[in-house]
């Protein structure tokens, strides 16, 4: 099977899961208790009144075809209109994307940065006193949740030295420099643990290498430290590091929506939290399959990347 083949095989089974997903997100905040028209009118609205709202809404037509209607939508990211206020879902998700987007985004990169040379000073110092210092550090950063050194951070750099804001927003539109101050502490608290994490499988990778022929050979005939792992180890570090990003991305998403609690972020987590208690269900279906989506589609594409970055994986498919 050759790896466009293996590429369409792994198109097909996202696109059945993305289906499935749509579908059990659909069916679990359907299967609610209680009756979302007469949540809307209050307990003392008349039953024709009710049953006018459920008409407009759209609620007493069948499961299915209100599912469908849902899904048709949703693939063109329109999510119809808020059941409380009205608007358009879309719009507000959108604005609120760019909160979580921004967060996760910058968190993740952030952790890769730092994780990549502490890993590696941990792995090739090893034996030393400082690598098995740096080595606990991270040990030590696993065991801290995120929102934790969010308020550590905030304590220390908000309010005791007063240098970075304790919360809130700026959108990158009005103000990139207001943008990056308000997001320093929340990236930073959010990068914190995925550092931790990532750092020890850099540290793992590194130390294989430094096993490895190749390796030996590098530094044999002259090559530095630096060098040799630049020069034969980077692919098999960075095939590592790409495996664990894949696996950590659903960590990331929901550690950045309780980072936007910490910090007081419009994002997507806020409006999720504020629409479930309003039993809002149009924003609640449409922010939790917005998040299933992604992590999905990101797997996917972490999926197709390694198998074209590990050689092994293209060779095996050939062979098959």
């Amino acid at each position: 099977m050759t790896t466009l083949l293996r590429v369409a095989n792994r198109l097909g089974w996202l696109i059945a899961s993305l289906l499935l997903a749509s579908l059990l997100i659909f069916l679990a905040t359907n299967a609610l208790p209680g009756n979302i028209a007469q949540v809307i009118l209050g307990t003392n609205a008349a039953p024709g009144e009710v049953a006018a709202l459920e008409e407009r809404l759209g609620l007493n037509q069948p499961l299915l075809v209100r599912y469908l209607d849902w899904l048709g939508g949703a693939v063109r990211f329109d999510f119809g209109e808020s059941y409380i206020t009205g608007r358009p879902v879309a719009p507000l998700i959108a604005d609120k994307l760019e909160v979580t987007a921004s967060l996760a985004l910058l968190g993740m990169g952030t952790a890769i940065l730092v994780a990549l040379p502490v890993g590696t000073y941990a792995a090739v110092r090893r034996r030393r006193v400082d690598g098995v210092a740096v080595s606990a550090l991270s040990q030590v950063g696993l065991a801290i949740p995120a929102f934790w050194a969010g308020i550590g951070l905030v304590i220390v750099f908000a309010v005791t030295l007063g240098w970075l804001p304790a919360g809130g927003y700026v959108s990158y539109w009005d103000s990139v420099g207001q943008w990056a101050r308000h997001l320093v502490l929340p990236v930073a608290s959010l990068a914190i643990v995925q550092a931790s994490v990532l750092s020890r499988y850099v540290r793992s990778a590194v130390i294989e290498v430094l096993h490895e022929d190749y390796y030996r050979t590098a530094r044999a005939v002259g090559w530095s430290h630096t060098g040799a792992l630049w020069r034969h180890g980077l692919r098999n570090i960075g095939i590592s590091l790409l495996t664990v990003v894949g696996l950590q991305l659903a960590t990331v998403l929901v550690g950045a929506i309780i980072i936007e609690q910490v910090f007081a972020l419009p994002g997507l987590g806020s409006a999720l939290l504020l629409a479930v208690g309003k039993r809002d269900l149009g924003i609640v279906q449409a922010i939790v399959l917005l998040l299933v989506w992604s992590v999905l589609v990101i797997n996917f594409l972490v999926d197709v990347a390694y198998q074209l970055v590990d050689p092994r994986i293209r060779r095996r498919g050939e062979d098959a």
